[in-house]
C-alpha cells in the first residue's frame, strides 16, 4: 500500500486580481503558509503558466517547476478542465462556452474545438516536461440536454453521442499515451461522463484505452445520490486523481435532486467547504489507501457559505488529519507462528 501524497490544492477558483492570488510566486507562498505541498494547475491563465511554452521547452517547464519547488511544494497536475469541456459542444450551449475560449475563435465551433484539441496536446506534452503522470480535465458533453429522456431519446441517439465523443478524445488519449500521462476525467453533471455508467460506456467506445481513468470527486455524487464509496470499489483501478470536495444534500417538499432553478444557496444538493458537508472523508481515504492509490489529496474549495480562505486552511488540515500513513506491518505479527509445509500438512491432519 502507498501512503496518499497531500494536502495539495486546486488553484481555480482562488486565482483573482488581488495578491497573493494574482501571481504565480503570491499563491505559491500563501498555500505553502497553509500547508499545501501541491498545487493543481489551471492552464489559462499566463500569469501562472504559459501552455504552449511549457509543452515546447523543457527549459520553461523546470523553471515552473523550480519556482513551485522554492516554496517548498510542487505541481500536482495540469488542469484544461475549461478546454477540455470544449472538446465536445452541443450547439444549444455554444454562446455560453465560447466564454472558455480566445476571442479569435468566438462564433466559430470548428476553430473552437481545434483550439481545445491543441490546448490537450500540449498539455500532454507540458504534464511530461513537468514530469507529472496524471492530468485533470473534463470530456465535454453533446448529451447533456437529453440525459431526462423527456420527449422520449431516439433509438441509438446515445450510442451515437458516445461514438462521436470517443472520435473526439482518441487522438487525445493516444497523444497522453505517447507522453504516460493519464487523462484524469472529473465525473461531473454537465458532462456526458458524470457517473458510472456513463464513464463504462465512454469506456467501451475508446477500446478500454488505457489513459482514460477518473478524478475521483464525491461531491459530484452526494448531489446525484450516488453510493460514492462503492464507486471507489468499482472504478478503484482507473482512479488517478481525487479531489476533495464536500456536498450536501438535504430534500425537501418542494425540491430534490434537480434544485429547482435555485441559486446554490438554496439548493436542495449544494457544494460546501470542506468537512462542513455530509461527505465521509475518514472512509474514502481508507478505501483510497485499501486499493494503493497512488496520487494527490487535492483540495477543490466551492461553497456559498463559507469564506474561500477559512475554507483553504480548513481543508489542508482536514487533509492532513485524514491521510493513513499505511502500515508496513501486519498488527497480529506479535503473535506469528513460525511453520513450514510439513508443519501445515501436519496442521490439516494430512
Amino acid at each position: 500500500m502507498t501512503t496518499i501524497q497531500g494536502p495539495a490544492v486546486f488553484l481555480a477558483q482562488f486565482i483573482g486580481d488581488e495578491a497573493p492570488f494574482n501571481s504565480l510566486d503570491g499563491i505559491c507562498k500563501w498555500a505553502s503558509n497553509l500547508g499545501f505541498k501541491g498545487i493543481q494547475m489551471p492552464t489559462l491563465d499566463p500569469r501562472f503558466i504559459d501552455l504552449q511554452k511549457a509543452a515546447e521547452s523543457k527549459t520553461y517547464a523546470d523553471e515552473l517547476a523550480g519556482t513551485v519547488a522554492s516554496y517548498g511544494m510542487q505541481i500536482t497536475e495540469l488542469s484544461t478542465h475549461l478546454q477540455g469541456q470544449l472538446v465536445a459542444v452541443h450547439p444549444a450551449y455554444d454562446n455560453l462556452f465560447d466564454a472558455f475560449a480566445p476571442e479569435n475563435v468566438h462564433g466559430n465551433p470548428t476553430a473552437r474545438q481545434e483550439w481545445a484539441v491543441q490546448q490537450l496536446k500540449y498539455a500532454a506534452k507540458a504534464s511530461h516536461n513537468l514530469g507529472l503522470n496524471a492530468h485533470a480535465t473534463f470530456s465535454g458533453s453533446l448529451l447533456w440536454q437529453y440525459f431526462h429522456p423527456w420527449p422520449q431519446r431516439p433509438e441509438g441517439l446515445v450510442e451515437e453521442g458516445f461514438a462521436e465523443l470517443a472520435k473526439r478524445w482518441m487522438p487525445i488519449l493516444n497523444e497522453f499515451d505517447k507522453y504516460g500521462v493519464d487523462v484524469c476525467y472529473e465525473i461531473h453533471p454537465g458532462e456526458d461522463l458524470f457517473d458510472g455508467e456513463t464513464y463504462e460506456m465512454f469506456l467501451k467506445a475508446v477500446n478500454n484505452h488505457q489513459r482514460a481513468c477518473i478524478l475521483y470527486d464525491p461531491s459530484h455524487f452526494v448531489l446525484q445520490q450516488l453510493d460514492y464509496i462503492q464507486y471507489i470499489d468499482f472504478y478503484h483501478e482507473r482512479i488517478k486523481a481525487f479531489h476533495v470536495k464536500d456536498a450536501e444534500f438535504n430534500p425537501t417538499g418542494k425540491q430534490g435532486t434537480f434544485g429547482g432553478y435555485q441559486s446554490w444557496l438554496n439548493r436542495a444538493g449544494r457544494y460546501r467547504s470542506p468537512g462542513d458537508g455530509q461527505v465521509d472523508f475518514k472512509t474514502i481515504f481508507s478505501k483510497l489507501a485499501q486499493y494503493d492509490y497512488k496520487g494527490w489529496a487535492v483540495m477543490e474549495w466551492e461553497c456559498c457559505l463559507k469564506n474561500q480562505e477559512d475554507g483553504a486552511r480548513e481543508g489542508a488540515e482536514l487533509i492532513r488529519n485524514n491521510i493513513i500513513k499505511v502500515t508496513d506491518k501486519n498488527f497480529d505479527d506479535f503473535a506469528s507462528v513460525k511453520t513450514n509445509q510439513a508443519l501445515n500438512r501436519k496442521n490439516l491432519g494430512l
